[in-house]
């Protein structure tokens, strides 16, 4: 007789109940669509992931990764450039806001965090990470395992400072934001290939998309039980991309749809696997919900004068093609208007486009929270 495993019981249920669960998700986040933020229910934002992600962790460790200076954090409180990779906040600061918790959520390895700045939320997200371990160690970053017991440590400090109990409270309670895949695809994939040469596409997919399993898993076993997950934009887009892969990078900046379909099949993969993590750990009274960013990022690009954007195939950052990091720097020239731009650098959205990403979360993240 052989064994029924946890995960072998979830496929099963999966296999049943998945449209169903799906159908059920869509009637319940367009039932709170309209819905305000109304009162305070989450006690703290816990954020996991790459550069999207990062308040400022690289500041702390021995990578060359890092955007502590000028021009980054040009339009942050008092310019200041704190380790974003942005002109002002990230999505998941908007997102602190929304949900009630603060206005910045700080880096984890920021030692000049005190208890109360703890109780109410972090983030151990670095840049360069990636799903797949061996994605940060391209960059010598934190990798995803090494932000999971970073979580652990941290429930130790908060255990010390507010005691047992109230720390399950918040970690119970807590909105957590899991966020990464991007560095797994154009960097070790694409660029390097070093995965290319024992794992053809839908294959690395499925490798990728039990490390996201297991990291999720690993998270509920930890206390989280309200968790959001954005998919990957159009990577196709990224002005990067288009700079490495165009036929003329000079002249032709349209987005490389062959790679953007890639983050298409991989949301869709994603989709599935959360809503089967969802329906494995309801009677926990967790809630799992992707976060779509491919759609809005998508219309954003292509319709960029509909959002008041001009300028979406480059950075704002010097010539905008292929700065990011340490090469958009102080003597990099700036865009006149950084509201025109829907990308800061060669990578990574501007403060503003953050800001439409999260106004389109909103429902979603009533769901989660359960309001």
């Amino acid at each position: 007789m052989g064994f029924i495993t946890r995960q072998s019981t979830c496929d099963l249920l999966n296999k049943i109940s998945l449209v169903l669960l799906l159908h059920l998700f869509i009637f319940v986040s367009e039932s709170r669509a309209d819905k305000n933020a109304g009162d305070n229910s989450v006690p703290a934002i816990f954020v996991f992931g790459d550069s999207t992600s990062d308040p400022g962790n690289n500041n702390f460790i021995g990578t060359s990764f890092k955007s502590n200076f000028p021009p980054y954090g040009k339009d942050f409180t008092n310019h200041t450039a704190t380790g974003r990779f942005t002109n002002g906040l990230l999505a998941n600061d908007f997102i602190a806001r929304y949900v009630g918790v603060k206005d910045y959520v700080p880096p984890y390895l920021d030692p000049s965090l005190d208890i109360k700045e703890l109780a109410t939320g972090v983030s151990f997200a670095s840049a360069g990470s990636g799903f797949d371990p061996l994605t940060p160690t391209i960059s010598n970053v934190i990798s995803l395992s090494k932000q999971l017991e970073y979580f652990k440590e941290y429930k130790r400090k908060l255990e010390a400072g507010i005691g047992k109990e109230k720390t399950k409270h918040v970690i119970t309670n807590a909105l957590f934001i899991v966020c990464a895949g991007t560095n797994d695809f154009i960097v070790n994939y694409y660029t390097l290939p070093i995965r290319r040469r024992s794992y053809d596409l839908q294959a690395y997919m499925d490798f990728l998309l039990k490390q996201v399993h297991q990291f999720m898993e690993d998270l509920i076993d930890g206390g989280a039980r309200r968790i959001g997950v954005p998919g990957m934009t159009p990577i196709g887009c990224l002005p990067i991309v288009i700079t490495l892969y165009s036929s003329n990078p000079i002249t032709n900046r349209t987005c490389i749809e062959s790679l953007s379909s890639v983050a298409k099949d991989y949301n869709i993969k994603l989709q599935k696997e959360l809503y089967s993590l969802q329906l494995c750990n309801a009677k926990s009274g967790s809630r799992i919900a992707y976060l779509d960013s491919y759609t809005l990022m998508q219309d954003i690009v292509t319709n960029s004068s509909k959002f008041g954007f001009k300028v979406a195939d480059r950075g704002c950052c010097g010539t905008g093609i292929i700065e990011a990091a340490f090469i958009c720097n102080r003597g990099s020239v700036l865009c006149s208007n950084t509201s025109n731009y829907v990308y800061w650098d060669s990578i990574h959205p501007t403060e503003r486009v953050y800001r439409l990403a999260v106004e389109a979360f909103r429902p979603t993240l009533d769901f989660i929270i359960n309001r």
